[in-house]
């Protein structure tokens, strides 16, 4: 009756783009942010984060990130800073923590830390910092760490630069408080989803909680048709980021999505529901014009779910069975209790 779709196949390693330097394409925010999902780890958000920063930041730029649980200690590194300072102890510029523009940026770091410590700093290359940008990552007053961006020239950094990354430094830092407080990656991962579509949905307040709704139904529709714990877990993640292209804008935003998912292989099915959830069984919808059961099953269930949330009710769905929606899972959500 309803086609599952198959069973991923486990991915073989590929390389993490942001570890191979400072010779690679800049991320863009929903590339950092599908990082983020597919492994909330403290370094993994540190190292996006830097990476983004220093897009923001232009120039060619090397980077580190600290955090700080009693002394403050090297987290991620970016940019040809080499993995051996991750661990470190050390103190430097971003001890007042505010964002500020360090001029000379090595001598403050050198001066502050001791003759081991600086022997290493100075083996990894920080002492050709001409110039540094110190972000602090703090939340509601509680001091987490600090993104710190150098540079071998003495270019300046334009006031809107330093403003954007401390708009960007901003909006990582809870994602980094969260991470700190849970041990299970699922549950961190679920509430970092969470965070980014309120952030979303919060530019246009007619949309806050309309995710949380349209996932609700989606599940109880992915329960009905005998969906596993991984399936459910799958459609979760497809219908609370269902909009998120709307970060963008509205025009194309099921696609926009979709990308928002590239590189995640086990959330590669909850992907093409994102993409296919404005697809329309008649043919007749956007943005590969399928039709039937070759609209990818997630997409089905999204689109009844998002449908019924957002026309307010059953009564208003059904013209649309046999139409734009999958009829047998319009008949299977009259059946439910609503």
């Amino acid at each position: 009756m309803f086609r599952r779709p198959r069973t991923p196949q486990t991915p073989t390693g590929t390389p993490d783009p942001r570890k191979t330097g400072i010779n690679q394409e800049p991320l863009d925010p929903t590339r950092v942010l599908a990082d983020l999902v597919s492994r909330p780890t403290q370094e993994g958000v540190l190292e996006g984060a830097l990476s983004y920063a220093a897009t923001l930041m232009g120039g060619t730029v090397q980077g580190y990130a600290v955090v700080r649980r009693g002394q403050d200690r090297v987290a991620a590194v970016f940019g040809g800073y080499p993995k051996s300072l991750l661990g470190l102890a050390l103190t430097g510029p971003w001890a007042q923590m505010r964002s500020r523009v360090v001029p000379d940026g090595s001598r403050e770091l050198f001066d502050t830390n001791g003759p081991e410590i600086t022997a290493q700093l100075e083996q990894a290359g920080l002492r050709d910092a001409q110039i540094s940008l110190v972000v602090p990552l703090s939340v509601r007053g509680r001091h987490l760490g600090a993104l710190i961006l150098d540079r071998a020239s003495s270019d300046g950094v334009a006031p809107a630069a330093q403003e954007a990354v401390t708009k960007w430094a901003a909006a990582v830092a809870p994602i980094l408080s969260i991470l700190e407080s849970r041990e299970e990656w699922k549950q961190a991962a679920r509430q970092l989803t969470g965070a980014l579509v309120e952030a979303v949905e919060s530019q246009d307040f007619d949309s806050l909680g309309h995710a949380q709704a349209v996932t609700d139904v989606s599940l109880k529709l992915g329960r009905a048709v005998g969906l596993t714990d991984r399936e459910l877990e799958e459609l979760w993640f497809a219908s609370m980021l269902h909009d998120i292209g709307k970060i963008h804008g509205e025009q194309g935003h099921a696609q926009v999505g979709a990308n928002f998912l590239h590189g995640v292989p086990h959330l590669s099915e909850a992907q093409k529901a994102i993409r296919h959830h404005h697809e329309r069984v008649d043919g007749q919808g956007e943005p590969d014009r399928l039709g039937g059961e070759d609209i990818p099953l997630y997409a089905r269930i999204l689109a009844v779910a998002n449908a019924c949330v957002r026309l307010g009710g059953l009564e208003r769905l059904k013209p649309q069975a046999g139409k734009g929606l999958d009829a047998k899972l319009v008949g299977l959500l009259e059946k439910l209790p609503q």
